[in-house]
């Protein structure tokens, strides 16, 4: 650990909309002894709660500022339109922005969309947060452009949503203050990075062990087994094996005699 104290627990941080269940199920598997605690924040303020200490990490919404805080993009969010079941977006599959030009756009104050230009008609009041503008949207008053998955956990059964083609998209990212990236803030970034238990990183590498050299039998003393004999080898008793073992000594029956005549059964006597 960095500093002398292990610390109590690790704080978390999640802006709405991001679920953060499975990398705390990792975290509770591979660091049972300290607990993950889990701390909601609101789009505006979790770069604030970062900077004060209120959490260790967190996930955000892109952009952040990089000269104190770092942050890790971890995926890209589409964008949707939220209306009502009868509106006659619900009849497509995807639209433009260019869709919504006759239509009132919610702008709530908690909107972390990058917009060069905001679609639609602006309303007379920006709602506050998004859950308002969602109960605005289900009044019939206008309409509310989101990622989608601010869509989902606003979701009524009396709304739906649709693509947004030409919307501007929004990036979540982890991200923690750069003077304190401890062991755990580490420990943290490699479960969300897909790192196993065995990983290296942090730790110094094990170096490889030599591999033990085989011995070979020197010649002669046997200790390569017993080798079958073959043309101009030895045999196992280191004798020389000639090619063929029959009539080593003396020649076989069947072979040439001194005079040259030929093998075989003597001729009969006239």
């Amino acid at each position: 650990m960095t500093g002398s104290e292990v610390p109590h627990s690790f704080r978390l941080a999640y802006v709405p909309g991001v679920t953060p269940s499975k990398w705390v199920r990792i975290w509770n598997e591979r660091l049972p002894d300290i607990p993950l605690t889990l701390v909601a924040v609101d789009p505006v303020e979790a770069c604030g709660v970062l900077r004060a200490g209120g959490a260790d990490a967190g996930f955000v919404r892109l952009p952040v500022d990089r000269d104190d805080l770092s942050a890790i993009p971890l995926y890209t969010e589409t964008t949707v339109v939220v209306v009502p079941k009868d509106h006659l977006v619900a009849a497509a599959e995807e639209v433009s922005t260019e869709d919504l030009a006759d239509e009132i756009v919610f702008h709530p104050l908690d909107d972390t969309l990058d917009w060069e230009q905001l679609p639609g008609k602006p309303a007379i009041e920006r709602p506050e947060t998004t859950a308002d503008a969602i109960e605005l949207v289900a009044a019939g008053v206008g309409v509310l452009v989101v990622p989608q998955s601010l869509a989902r956990l606003h979701h009524r059964k009396d709304l739906t949503y649709r693509p947004v083609s030409d919307a501007p998209a929004s990036r979540v990212a982890l991200s923690w203050p750069q003077e304190q990236t401890t062991d755990l803030v580490e420990e943290f970034i490699g479960i969300v990075r897909g790192r196993t238990v065995n990983s290296t990183r942090g730790r110094a590498p094990t170096p490889p062990q030599p591999k033990a050299k085989r011995k070979r039998p020197e010649p002669g003393s046997g200790g390569g087994g017993q080798r079958k004999s073959g043309a101009g080898g030895t045999s196992s008793s280191g004798k020389p094996a000639g090619r063929n073992t029959r009539g080593a000594s003396g020649g076989s029956k069947g072979g040439k005699g001194a005079k040259g005549g030929k093998g075989g059964r003597p001729g009969r006597r006239p």
